[in-house]
């Protein structure tokens, strides 16, 4: 007779939550590691800290959900809120998709992405849009085959320095 999965092993899957601010220093690791392979961003782990730190005490400003198991945080997604007018309604930019490379290809970037679209949807979000790296097939692939489609529009930004 077979039995399903042990308690633990139930007890130790990863599932999507919402960060908190013990999460931090697991966090700033998480994002440090992804500006490090960055050719567009510096990484700075002060910096990096302080704009998660920004987001995690606010929650007005954007939520992060990370999947995590009984022991470590896996990835993580960084949402911020803002208004539309052309979409007349609150909409999110989805920045930080991240999954540790040791736990790649097993499914927890889609997980990710399906808990932010069932966040969305329950609080009436009216787009979600995001950034990812030109120069990365595989992260775009990734996002296509989740929902995400190319835009016309171009992002440009200025830095703005004191």
């Amino acid at each position: 007779m077979s039995q399903g999965p042990s308690s633990s092993a139930v007890a130790n899957r990863p599932k999507v939550i919402p960060a908190t601010i013990e999460d931090l220093p697991a966090l700033t690791d998480l994002v440090v590691e992804l500006f490090a392979e960055s050719d567009e961003f510096t990484s700075n782990h002060e910096v990096q800290e302080r704009g998660l730190a920004l987001i995690l005490e606010q929650p007005s400003r954007g939520r992060i959900f990370v999947v995590r198991n009984e022991t470590r945080i896996i990835g993580m997604v960084n949402l911020l809120f803002t208004i539309s007018t052309a979409m007349g309604g609150f909409v999110i930019l989805m920045e930080d998709v991240i999954v540790h490379p040791a736990h790649r290809g097993q499914g927890y970037g889609s997980m990710l992405l399906d808990y932010v679209i069932d966040f969305a949807k329950q609080k009436d979000f009216k787009r979600i849009t995001l950034l990812t790296d030109k120069i990365s097939a595989e992260s775009q692939n990734f996002f296509r085959k989740n929902g995400f489609e190319y835009s016309n529009m171009i992002p440009m930004r200025r830095i703005v320095t004191g």
